[in-house]
């Protein structure tokens, strides 16, 4: 090569496109797969986005971490496929069409036409998929977004009608009346996992009412945080083990917990009797509200129960109870055989009480007014707390009593437990804390959905009682009695029309309307993506289990959650054996990003003004993955100027002089051994810089591989190896000095444009190129350390020379004296003499100073001053601290000093007693003698002799 090419000088975003179009044109991902054939693979998940909603800023960090770990790998032999997906059905998609075609209910949807909704929600799908094709080739993504699995695929669909069918036939499906997390918007209830996802602050207003006693002039006090289910209330429950007293209070005599006597009742009371809670138990009370009749004479109503979940931690320790609203509530009606009152729709909407028609928590307002016009409300409070909402609308969630089928995952909880155990979180804690945690308090998994876009329940019911599941379009034609072939479309309204002969009376069985928790069909990606077990038995076997999968921190109770229990079922094994998590994006301030508050940033606009690299490179830095990132853009100018903008300038010096002196290092090789200390040092640096970030990559440490490297390229390579060497690039004579520095340049800058090669892949293919003349960096091998070019005594000797000049420098800037201005001397401690003697010559340079001296004699330049750290002392000793400063002032600084510096503890008199001093209570400050100015750091100083004679100043 005669002649090292200039940098691209497009615009950041233009020249990325071009490397973009570049890849597209050689197939990179094709041949980074080809040419690793037969090598050990490295399996990769990806997680379906829904493509019907615009990619974001979030996107871009967990598909940074994702492709930087991806090619990683590649490039260190893996063989790593990367086949993307699309996850295209379920509520957010069918939200959309609503919105488009101005639909509001489900009824209303059904009056569309099932058939015709589903068709739109079809279309809508993949309508920003171009937006997504196009942030992934912005940002060098690199995967294969042309052969993607689709969930709404009829081969999708038929594997996970399988899976369905495995765990149907294993007596794991039933059909529960549950109580169930319920959205009225959506008119569906919501699995566990998906309530978690939904949770909100909101203000409510909560009240304490009198309930009257049946047979007395007595009231039992209670409170609620949802008046709206006063209207459903068929008992009062206590815990059976607290104490409850009688009071008499403003002329009422009123039940409540003791101890929270004094919290809730205004004035003064007066305790009248005490009793357990279980010797309440069985007392009728007068009904809270007389709109909704208890008619059933076999069931019980308007009675005291008592539960271990009632707690005085807050309330009356007397907890309303209606079982139609609430878990635990419907619990304690299943134990005393309570009748059940149901005055709301599925709408959420009252179909009785005076309130008919209206939204049950608009009603809590008219409720509190006919309560305190009835005489019943004691007070009312507002509360902020945290309540459920639908993670897809943002409606208030309601709890009601409603039939779902469910999968008893709950009987493989254990092994869930034992695979999760099994595999490496990145970070730790949250794989073995929030999902541990998660899945030791497992509920079962309400895995139907009254809805209508998404894939269908297989299952089908006789009128008999008798129930079925299909495993396959195969199976459903051979046992259908409309005459259907194996291209039936496997959505609704197509498989409701498909009825089946009962095998128990001969009866018609019909499928159940509902269609599956969105969640199942991304959790069946590893077995539906290559539509096993109908085809693909081999390529399963070979990319089953993940190696490694990535995804944001809110998947856990998502994404994570529905691959480990399929694959548990399924093979008993997890899906997955590593999972790096990324957190939030936040803005600068730690807000949560959004709309709203108008502080989101447009990744289109950051690739256009700085370029994905240095977007990627920022979003790695600036915070581990697994810590929320603080979104600044000074930080994305801070990345462009030390490492982008270094790194380009250390290759534009290396071409001038290179292409100046017609020189090619390739050409020639000088032994290490006989370059220069200078040169070693850095292949040294580097080398160790190698394996830091090898070690960093092998535990998903992204952030520490990027800050360890940006430190390099900053500080070892541009600010002092290529500072200290100009000279040599300038010699008139080709020496063994001058091969050397660019054998040593060339191999370094080669050698980093590998090593960043996954995090900042366009501005490394482009120094790669122009370096080596090769085809692309991403076919290239991740370099390996040299571990015979590690020298860490020359190192410890340059870096403390480095950090000597650091302090010099900083010393005289404090001082105001340039750096062209030559001094007399430096001293340093005397303890470094033998280390760094021989680099005196360089700490002259530096330091533009006539001589180095070393002394162990400090005394002569600096005195040392011991003053308490008054914010950890004062609260130890208090009223001594008075005599705390004298005692310090008595003692021989120097040797306390010492014993600072080592850990150690020492005495000091106080008043006749003596008291243990620890390290962390003193502080030794340093005080300059005439003539002189110290710097120190952790230990470290040195001390510039600050007398200017008028030769110096000449």
């Amino acid at each position: 090569m005669s002649k090292f090419e200039d940098l691209s000088s497009l615009p950041v975003s233009e020249f990325e496109k071009k490397i973009a179009e570049y890849w597209d044109h050689i197939d990179l991902l094709g041949k980074s797969i080809s040419m690793r054939e037969g090598k050990d693979r490295f399996v990769f998940y990806e997680g379906p986005p829904t493509a019907n909603g615009k990619p974001g800023i979030h996107h871009v960090i967990s598909r940074t971490l994702k492709d930087a770990v991806c090619r990683y790998k590649t490039m260190q032999g893996y063989q790593v496929k990367r086949k993307a997906g699309w996850d295209t059905h379920g509520l957010p998609v069918e939200i959309e069409v609503e919105k488009e075609l101005k639909l509001s209910s489900k009824q209303e949807i059904e009056e569309y036409g099932i058939e015709k909704f589903n068709e739109k929600c079809r279309e809508s799908v993949f309508r920003y998929e171009g937006l997504w094709r196009e942030m992934t080739k912005r940002m060098g993504y690199l995967i294969d977004l042309d052969n993607p699995y689709i969930t709404l695929d009829n081969d999708y669909i038929e594997t996970v009608w399988w899976i369905l069918d495995r765990f149907n036939k294993e007596g794991l499906i039933y059909e529960g009346h549950k109580i169930l997390p319920y959205c009225t918007r959506c008119g569906t209830g919501l699995a566990s996992h998906e309530v978690a996802q939904g949770y909100e602050e909101i203000k409510t207003v909560t009240v304490y009412v009198k309930v009257k006693r049946k047979d007395a002039d007595e009231y039992f006090l209670i409170w609620t945080t949802t008046p709206w289910t006063l209207a459903a209330n068929v008992a009062l429950t206590v815990n059976p083990d607290m104490t409850y007293v009688k009071v008499r209070h403003n002329e009422e005599i009123i039940w409540i917990e003791k101890t929270l006597t004094p919290k809730v009742l205004d004035g003064h009371f007066e305790i009248l009797e005490e009793l357990k809670g279980k010797e309440l138990e069985g007392i009728e009370y007068e009904q809270i509200m007389p709109f909704v009749k208890a008619e059933n004479p076999d069931k019980n109503s308007f009675i005291i129960t008592t539960a271990d979940y009632v707690t005085a931690e807050e309330g009356t320790g007397i907890v309303h109870t209606a079982p139609a609203f609430g878990e635990d509530d419907y619990q304690t009606g299943l134990r005393y055989n309570l009748e059940v009152l149901q005055p709301v729709d599925e709408n959420g909407r009252y179909t009785s009480t005076p309130w008919k028609g209206m939204f049950v928590m608009d009603a809590d307002i008219e409720i509190l007014k006919w309560l305190y016009e009835e005489g019943k409300l004691y007070k009312k409070e507002s509360l902020n707390h945290n309540y459920p909402h639908c993670w897809r609308c943002k409606t208030p969630l309601l709890y009601y009593a409603k039939p779902s089928w469910y999968i008893e995952i709950t009987k493989l909880k254990d092994k869930l437990i034992e695979n999760n155990n099994g595999v490496e979180w990145y970070p730790d804690f949250v794989g073995k804390g929030r999902f541990g945690n998660w899945l030791e308090n497992l509920k079962d998994w309400a895995i139907s959905r009254s809805r209508y876009w998404g894939t269908p329940l297989n299952i089908w019911i006789c009128d008999c009682g008798h129930k079925e599941s299909i495993g396959s379009r195969k199976e459903l034609v051979e046992r259908a009695i409309e005459d259907i072939d194996e291209s039936i479309e496997l959505h609704r309204p197509y498989v409701d029309d498909i009825h089946l002969k009962c095998e128990k009376c001969g009866g018609t069985m019909t499928r159940v309307p509902d269609v599956i928790d969105c969640w199942f069909d991304s959790g069946s990606m590893p077995f539906a993506q290559i539509h096993y077990p109908f085809e693909n038995e081999d390529v399963f076997e070979e990319n089953f289990p993940a190696d490694f999968i990535c995804e944001g921190i809110d998947q856990t109770r998502g994404w994570f959650y529905s691959l480990l229990a399929i694959s548990t079922f399924i093979t008993g094994k997890s899906p997955y054996k590593r999972v790096l998590v990324n957190d939030l994006i936040l803005d600068k301030e730690g807000k949560k990003m959004s709309k709203s508050r108008g502080n989101t940033v447009d990744p289109f606009e950051l690739f256009e003004d700085y370029g994905a690299d240095i977007l990627r490179w920022y979003l790695l830095y600036v915070s581990p993955a697994w810590a929320p990132t603080k979104f600044d853009i000074e930080g994305l100018k801070e990345v462009d100027s030390k490492f982008y903008r270094t790194l380009k300038n250390v290759y534009y010096f290396f071409k001038l002089y290179a292409n100046t002196d017609k020189l090619d290092p390739t050409e020639f090789f000088i032994e290490y051994d006989d370059r220069s200390r200078l040169d070693r040092w850095l292949l040294s640096k580097y080398n160790n810089l190698l394996k830091t970030v090898i070690k960093y990559m092998d535990q998903y440490d992204l952030t520490g591989a990027v800050r360890a490297i940006q430190v390099f390229v900053d500080e070892d390579l541009s600010n002092w190896y290529i500072r200290r060497s100009r000279r040599r690039f300038w010699a008139s004579e080709l020496d063994t000095d001058k091969k050397s520095v660019y054998n040593t340049t060339y191999e370094v800058l080669t050698g980093l444009s590998r090593m960043i090669a996954p995090f900042v892949p366009f501005i490394a293919e482009e120094l790669y190129q122009k370096l080596t003349g090769e085809e692309s960096v991403h076919l290239a091998d991740y370099p390996q350390a040299d571990e015979s070019l590690i020298d860490n005594g020359l190192e410890e000797k340059m870096d403390l020379v480095r950090s000597l000049v650091t302090l010099g420098r900083s010393v005289r800037e404090e001082h105001d004296i340039k750096v062209r201005q030559p001094i007399q001397k430096v001293i340093v401690d005397g303890k470094y003499e033998d280390l760094i003697s021989d680099l005196i010559p360089l700490l002259k340079e530096e330091l533009n100073v006539k001589e180095v001296v070393f002394t162990k004699d400090l005394a002569k330049y600096m005195d040392f001053q011991l003053k308490p750290n008054f914010q950890v002392v004062g609260p130890v000793l208090r009223d001594k601290m008075k005599l705390f400063v004298p005692a310090l002032a008595g003692l021989d600084a120097m040797e306390i000093k010492e014993k600072v510096e080592n850990g150690q503890n020492f005495y000091v008199n106080l008043d006749g007693e003596e008291f243990e001093v620890k390290p962390e209570l003193v502080n030794v400050n340093i005080v300059d003698k005439e003539g002189f100015a110290v710097a120190m750091d952790n230990g470290l100083f040195i001390i510039l002799d600050t007398t200017l004679n008028q030769e110096l100043i000449n």
